[in-house]
């Protein structure tokens, strides 16, 4: 659901002019800096606004998933609850992100909101057993939060732990950003 424009998002269009609008026909939600966020905006709407595409095919595409969501709007699909797999992804992909908007000079406030959020998502985590295994790397491996990359490398290396345990390939921390935050370039 986009978010209304307030002083904070809105877009300074006096020195140039930038679309208000996605090729999925959402507002276009820029952060606190004037660039485009890219967490708040759809990918395609995202790579149109910094110009990385010019397509309109995703229109289509768009407007086609939104008559069908109409049609079938008292129905449900019969999806099944996550599992561990879908769970674990879901989960990691909503720490890395939060790693990647994460202040990169915070407060100590916010350096210690980081640490509490962290402990409590691990013990309300939904799989009792990842979630007690990852309450033990915490006791082992303090959070970092005293910077953005801080955080953001003490994530990778906590995912990368889990990683080996579960037999899958470790990622190299010196690129968080680039997968989590800025996107890869071309």
């Amino acid at each position: 659901m986009p978010v209304p424009t307030t002083e904070k998002n809105k877009p300074d269009n006096s020195s140039t002019t930038r679309p208000e609008f996605g090729l999925s026909g959402r507002k276009i939600i820029y952060d606190k800096d004037g660039k485009p966020c890219r967490t708040c905006n759809e990918l395609l709407d995202f790579q149109f606004v910094t110009g990385k595409t010019k397509s309109a095919k995703s229109v289509t595409k768009s407007s086609d998933n939104a008559s069908i969501s109409s049609k079938n709007k008292l129905k449900y699909a019969k999806e099944e609850p996550p599992d561990v797999a879908q769970l674990g992804k879901s989960s990691w992909t909503l720490l890395h992100s939060i790693a990647a908007t994460f202040p990169e000079t915070p407060t100590t406030k916010q350096q210690q909101d980081m640490k509490s959020f962290l402990n409590l998502f691990a013990g309300f985590y939904p799989c009792w057993y990842c979630g007690e295994d990852f309450v033990k790397y915490i006791d082992k491996h303090e959070p970092q939060t005293k910077s953005q990359d801080d955080l953001g490398k003490w994530l990778c290396e906590a995912h990368n732990d889990v990683n080996k345990k579960l037999g899958k390939p470790q990622f190299d921390c010196q690129f968080w950003k680039q997968r989590w935050k800025d996107g890869w370039d071309e």
